[in-house]
């Protein structure tokens, strides 16, 4: 992949644009994908069934069409896709903030699963944000779901993004293979490009925690799973670590069993929720399927 070719900007000699474009080049050739904008119709209806794919949307449709990409992309906004050979693999969609802000929400992103474990995903926002820095862009936003451990540790932890909001029921219903009849909560992250733990995210050091460690350190549990994978609710204690748990696979539970998933949401809703409407704050995920989340006089 050349992404200076790609995104055909000057990067005016910027050292920190120059290192995010070699970060995002490094991403691509370890995941042996390239990865570069799209404008062609052909292209952007691909990306449409890519999403369907992943999503299984059905009759009800993708949430972005062939004709708005191609809309977004004439305008400026950030259409892009990853391919390995000729095979797109995976697929990102963002649009820009007011411009007084010099921020992009990024809207959709996904990869097929047949490319799992080959870090994708990853080549695919550290092309976004070296496309983002060379239009003096500082800031991108997206929502996930906080259910959703593997997508919390790599937003979280492979990219150094920073929760600031819990949103419940953000989109509303939206009955497709993944979220099934689920409310959509989401977790809004603010991805500062310029922040040094994602400047080393992106180059692949990531900030990562040890669960013992923060415990031995006053850590207490907030949210736990119980041995029948119920969520189990405890009282938290100020001025201490909070520790939030998620189920392990809350898709699998969507499918087999949609009252204990409903709990689930509830629960994270109330417990992680709350914490933050209380001033807390998310530092990090750990592989074990916690959030740790520090009080507010710790921020």
């Amino acid at each position: 992949m050349s992404i200076v070719t790609d995104l055909s900007v000057d990067t005016g000699g910027s050292a920190r644009v120059d290192a995010a474009v070699a970060a995002a080049e490094a991403a691509a050739t370890a995941s042996g994908v390239t990865v570069r904008q799209l404008d062609g119709m052909d292209e952007l209806r691909r990306v449409c069934a890519l999403y369907d794919r992943i999503w299984g949307f059905g009759a009800k449709g993708a949430p972005v069409t062939s004709e708005l990409l191609r809309a977004m992309s004439k305008a400026g906004s950030y259409v892009a896709g990853a391919f390995d050979g000729d095979d797109m693999v995976g697929a990102c969609v963002g649009f820009f903030a007011p411009p007084t802000e010099e921020a992009m929400h990024s809207h959709i992103a996904g990869v097929s699963s047949r490319t799992r474990g080959r870090s994708v995903g990853f080549a695919l926002k550290v092309h976004q944000r070296a496309w983002a820095m060379m239009r003096q862009v500082s800031e991108i936003s997206w929502t996930f779901d906080p259910l959703v451990g593997r997508n919390a540790y790599f937003n979280l932890v492979k990219l150094g993004a920073r929760p600031v909001e819990y949103l419940a029921n953000f989109y509303g219903p939206m009955h497709d293979g993944i979220n099934g009849n689920d409310d959509t909560d989401r977790l809004l992250v603010s991805w500062e490009l310029d922040d040094p733990r994602v400047v080393a995210a992106c180059s692949g050091a990531h900030a990562v925690v040890d669960l013992a460690t923060e415990r031995a350190s006053g850590a207490v549990s907030a949210l736990e799973v119980s041995e029948t994978g119920e969520p189990v609710v405890y009282a938290t204690e100020p001025g201490r670590t909070a520790l939030v748990a998620v189920p392990p696979d809350i898709e699998g539970l969507r499918a087999n069993d949609s009252a204990c998933a409903a709990r689930w949401r509830t629960a994270v809703r109330d417990v992680l929720g709350g914490l933050l409407a209380d001033g807390a704050c998310i530092r990090a995920f750990d592989r074990s399927d916690f959030y740790l989340v520090d009080p507010g006089d710790l921020t």
